[in-house]
């Protein structure tokens, strides 16, 4: 498995929305009094789980784009934009972890899914953690990547100093979806964000987690390193690691056919993962 490089016609896709691109829709339903926009393919009839997928901090389903493609021939795909971020109703305050679980759990019964496979990314994972822990029957098969933060790295500033290294390593054609989101977005629900982030002790749902779980990340990942990769690996019940050699923090955007593979992976090593 290896990374793709992110370029000018990626970049173009990410920045569809709302406008239909390559079986790509968007729609917006009204979830907890928010007006929550989705992202979704259509239902290519396979019988397979269908797949949600959730963004970290400061971005939004643009970046999440090139892997909802990539998953889209085999499973249908939804990416909601949580409450304040990409085309998503911005609250007036700044959801903490628990608050985008069950923000999140309201959307899953709104849209009627079954038992979902849910691909949490970066602060993402930490909210798809808190869901799988909360609501383990909406959860048929859990994906955490690059997922934050680390107990080594629990603050503000040393979540900031990682994420300054790994613009060093990611595309350049990534910064303008980055500087899109963050606008979306708004500086300080970012940083209040991030202070929920750094508070969330991601620990105490990984232990509680049953459904088949993958951690997924970059090898050159500053944000997720190894060592906490492997210590998350260890917490949550039979967890599988992958690692995507030369992918950094975004390895769902640069490497997402290794990514849409090894989620297919996953649901294969169990039959009743396959039987919907």
């Amino acid at each position: 498995m290896s990374t793709a490089p992110f370029g000018r016609a990626q970049l173009r896709l990410a920045l569809t929305a709302p406008r239909p691109a390559h079986g790509l829709t968007s729609e917006w339903r009204l979830i907890g009094g928010v007006r929550t926009h989705t992202r979704r393919s259509a239902d290519p009839g396979t019988g397979a789980p269908p797949v949600v997928l959730v963004h970290g901090l400061a971005v939004s389903h643009r970046y999440l784009t090139p892997l909802a493609l990539a998953l889209a021939p085999t499973h249908q795909v939804y990416v909601p934009d949580l409450p304040g971020f990409g085309l998503s109703e911005r609250p007036r305050g700044a959801y903490d972890v628990r608050q985008h679980a069950e923000h999140l759990a309201a959307w899953l019964a709104a849209y009627r899914l079954p038992p979902v496979c849910l691909l949490g990314h970066s602060f993402g994972a930490e909210v798809a953690a808190a869901l799988a822990a909360t609501h383990p029957a909406a959860v048929r098969a859990l994906v955490l990547a690059g997922s934050t933060s680390d107990p080594a790295a629990r603050s503000r500033r040393a979540q900031f100093g990682r994420w300054l290294v790994d613009t060093l390593r990611e595309s350049p054609w990534q910064a303008p979806v980055l500087t899109r989101d963050l606008w979306d977005a708004r500086p300080w629900r970012v940083l209040a964000t991030l202070s929920h982030s750094v508070r969330n002790t991601i620990e105490t749902d990984l232990v509680r987690i049953t459904a088949p779980t993958m951690v997924i990340g970059g090898e050159r990942d500053p944000v997720a390193p190894a060592v906490w990769r492997d210590q998350m690996t260890r917490l949550v019940p039979d967890a599988r690691l992958v690692v995507v050699p030369g992918a950094a923090h975004n390895v769902a955007t640069t490497a997402p056919t290794a990514v849409a593979d090894a989620i297919r992976h996953l649901l294969a090593l169990d039959p009743a993962l396959t039987d919907r």
